[in-house]
């Protein structure tokens, strides 16, 4: 990984598994726990700020935010490293999508988290005799001061002319519509979904799911022998692999936003978030793989569901 810190097994404890497994050096100021609660605010906002940029009402404005959204994402890096770093071991996390309806009500909670985030990052500063790890709290309680800053100053500057722009709800139900006629945008019902798996449309020879994929997580090794198979990522970026077996993968690609995957029959496969944000995606088998109406709200869920219909 880019900037990532040397590992020194005398400096920096070594964590063997369990949450409550770190040094004693760092038990007490609930190091660890700060930074996985930062790489999961760091990420959301990097989500929410691109949005939020989207409804911008002038280039000036859009690109001061996607600009806060890219220090979000340097600080994301940064803790992702630094964990790495103290740990020996990549982070695994969950990116919650931040909800508002206008651009102002979103300028308004990004001021509030930026805030929030800066106490934080502060207090950890504060807290921490590691030099390696105030370095990295310290740029970014500055800079989230900065960004609470900009954001009330854009709110300011705006005024009246701010855009008062409405982002319609999602008006389908995260439900299984087949056999029956169905239309939906099925680019924001994809990004919409939170779970692992849910059928949205099941009919006599065709199947359609969507999937969400965590920060550091995938798919999982699998195999169709009568079912050819369709992906198309919608959000994210990853990396899918198929081969003759289970262990011998001779087919490798990145995939990226509006991406499509094709799958013969028989092939293993593995789609893996290498990304900072959930994977996005939408599944379609032919025939159907799964039973009408499966929703799995983790891959383990999923993972136990199958061994039961294996039974």
């Amino acid at each position: 990984m880019k900037g990532m810190f040397p590992l020194n097994n005398n400096r920096y404890p070594y964590f063997n598994g369990s949450p409550n497994q770190y040094s004693p050096m760092y038990a007490d100021d609930g190091l660890f726990q700060t930074l996985l609660n930062a790489m999961e605010g760091e990420a959301a906002a990097v989500d929410f700020y691109s949005r939020l940029a989207e409804l911008a009402p002038n280039p000036k404005v859009q690109t001061e935010i996607l600009k806060i959204a890219e220090d979000e994402r340097q600080h994301l890096q940064s803790f992702v490293n630094l964990f790495f770093s103290l740990t020996n071991r990549h982070p695994q996390y969950e990116v919650e999508r931040v909800a508002f309806n206008t651009f102002e009500e979103g300028l308004q909670q990004a001021f509030e988290d930026e805030l929030a985030d800066y106490e934080t990052y502060r207090n950890q500063y504060l807290k921490t005799r590691n030099q390696a790890v105030r370095d990295v709290f310290f740029r970014a309680f500055t800079d989230e001061l900065k960004h609470a800053t900009r954001f009330s100053d854009i709110k300011s500057q705006l005024g009246e002319n701010l855009r008062n722009t409405y982002i319609p709800p999602l008006t389908k139900e995260l439900k299984d519509y087949g056999p029956e006629p169905f239309v939906v945008d099925i680019n924001e019902i994809t990004k919409r979904n939170d779970t692992f798996r849910t059928a949205l449309w099941t009919g006599e020879h065709l199947q359609l799911t969507l999937m969400s994929i965590p920060v550091g997580g995938e798919i999982g090794i699998e195999v169709h022998p009568e079912t050819d198979q369709f992906f198309r990522i919608e959000e994210g970026e990853g990396i899918v692999r198929m081969g003759r077996n289970e262990t011998q993968y001779d087919f490798e690609e990145d995939v990226f936003d509006d991406y499509v995957v094709l799958v013969p029959a028989g092939k293993w496969h593995n789609i893996i978030n290498t990304g900072d944000k959930p994977l996005k995606l939408y599944s379609i088998y032919a025939p159907p793989q799964h039973p009408h109406g499966t929703v799995h709200k983790t891959r383990e869920e999923a993972m136990a569901a199958e061994e039961h219909e294996e039974e």
